[in-house]
């Protein structure tokens, strides 16, 4: 299911990227010659293209016939662009006339420069072309959190409020001295009560006094001069998650739990016996006992009650456990928004989030950093296993404003790329030659092929580092 959300998420930031490029294009008279949603290496899986009045079709084609070649088709459909959808599942690409990138080089363009291409339009006009798509992409972002905030609202749980404290990582913050159910209350002296404010403030300023509150003590921790080096080896999905009770939401089809008597609203309070009030450690008991019976312990309607559950060989009871924090945490509180109200929150949480991601990528320098890239793999991880609306918009969402950074950076080869040779040209008055372009597009392209070549294949030995 994560696959398929990754393969959504990606196909809707392509389509509007690309549509960005067009729309500026079309806006300044500049031939689209093709747009594509996926590559379409060999053969495409559909192709559409209108001209004598009417739409025309091509399924699983290889080859353009000749008649849809816009050299021969009437001069009111010379300007029609050609629509297609690839079946390589990795991007797309707008083909702008007289444009030098990855579908064409110097050597493919018209001999004698025509004034519908786009290396004859003004400097001003190839700026906005160019930039077309990493502003869509921007904006999309923003919309998305406004269109989230709007329609489920916004959760807040100050750390204050986490009556059963923080689950804490293993491989590091455990090791840094973290015990579970700690809540941190400081870091580097200063008082922090929101749970990112103190993951940013530990890993983007080198923090090494962390004050915390354990059960009805305050202790003061002092983390490593390894300890963001740590984070890059590991590498873990969570440094700390809020521990939450364990309340029955719902059931799945096939429930053990429904079919041994729980109903939803029960509060499990202990496994075997043994009490067991959060949510983090119940799941790891149940998956413990895979295949097995257990002892549940459960609070229903104010009344302490047991029942024997049967385990399935996946860990599982086939719940769903209550996830709205408002519910489970009585200091935490629901914040909705009205239509209007969602723009300017969307905006401020779209503007924060971007910060937050170019501030952490200085973890790539750090000894062992480059082993944080991931590819393919690593999005689709970031999804949850099953559909949830909400958590496909979020990422949608960060994953299109990072789609908008990594576009603007000026690698030759990506739209920063051709937005800094504009600008020089701006600047300077002075215009690239085709050849250099189409070098400096080489070269880019050489470059992106090794990041994804290096990110991917960290992806590879991360999946195969698990049976070996």
């Amino acid at each position: 299911m994560n696959w398929l959300a990754l393969i959504l998420s990606l196909s809707l930031l392509v389509a509007t990227h690309e549509l960005g490029h067009l729309f500026f294009a079309k806006l300044f008279h500049t031939r689209v010659r093709r747009y594509y949603i996926f590559f379409n290496w060999k053969f495409s899986i559909l192709k559409a293209k209108k001209f004598d009045d009417k739409w025309h079709f091509l399924w699983f084609n290889a080859k353009t016939p000749d008649s849809w070649d816009e050299k021969n088709l009437r001069p009111e459909d010379q300007d029609n662009t050609l629509w297609g959808l690839g079946w390589i599942p990795l991007g797309g690409y707008c083909d702008i006339a007289g444009m030098i990138d990855e579908t064409k080089k110097e050597e493919d363009l018209e001999k004698i420069p025509q004034p519908w291409e786009y290396r004859t339009k003004p400097a001003w006009q190839r700026l906005c072309i160019i930039s077309g798509g990493v502003l869509v992409n921007f904006i999309s972002a923003l919309l998305i959190y406004a269109m989230i905030l709007f329609s489920w609202g916004k959760d807040e749980v100050p750390m204050s409020a986490a009556t059963f404290g923080y689950q804490y990582n293993e491989e590091v913050m455990l090791h840094e001295g973290f015990e579970q159910g700690d809540v941190i209350r400081a870091v580097n002296g200063t008082a922090v009560d929101d749970a990112s404010e103190a993951l940013r403030m530990l890993l983007l300023e080198n923090a090494r006094e962390v004050t915390v509150r354990r059960g009805d003590t305050t202790l003061q921790l002092t983390l490593g001069s390894d300890f963001v080096e740590k984070v890059s080896t590991y590498r873990p999905k969570d440094l700390m998650t809020l521990r939450c009770p364990f309340v029955i939401k719902s059931f799945v089809a096939g429930s053990t739990a429904e079919l041994a008597g729980l109903q939803a609203g029960d509060s499990v309070v202990s496994v075997n016996g043994q009490p067991m009030p959060v949510f983090q450690d119940i799941t790891k008991t149940l998956e413990q006992n895979a295949g097995r019976e257990v002892m549940m312990g459960f609070y229903r309607n104010g009344r302490l009650d047991s029942l024997r559950v049967a385990v399935n060989d996946q860990g599982k009871l086939g719940v769903r456990a209550e996830d709205e924090v408002s519910v489970l945490f009585p200091g935490a509180r629901h914040i909705d928004y009205g239509f209007f109200e969602s723009f300017p929150a969307g905006i401020s949480q779209g503007w924060e989030t971007l910060v937050t991601y170019v501030s952490s990528l200085k973890l790539l320098f750090q000894p062992g950093g480059v082993q944080n890239l991931g590819g393919f793999g690593a999005m689709a991880s970031l999804f949850p296993d099953h559909w949830m609306w909400k958590a496909f918009w979020n990422l949608t969402a960060l994953l299109a404003l990072i789609l908008a950074f990594m576009n603007i950076i000026p690698i030759p080869g990506l739209d920063g790329g051709h937005i800094l040779f504009t600008l020089w040209e701006i600047i300077t008055r002075r215009k690239p030659s085709d050849k250099f372009l189409t070098y400096a597009q080489n070269f880019g392209m050489f470059l992106l092929l090794a990041l994804m070549v290096l990110a991917n294949g960290n992806d590879l030995w991360r999946w195969l580092s698990q049976y070996f």
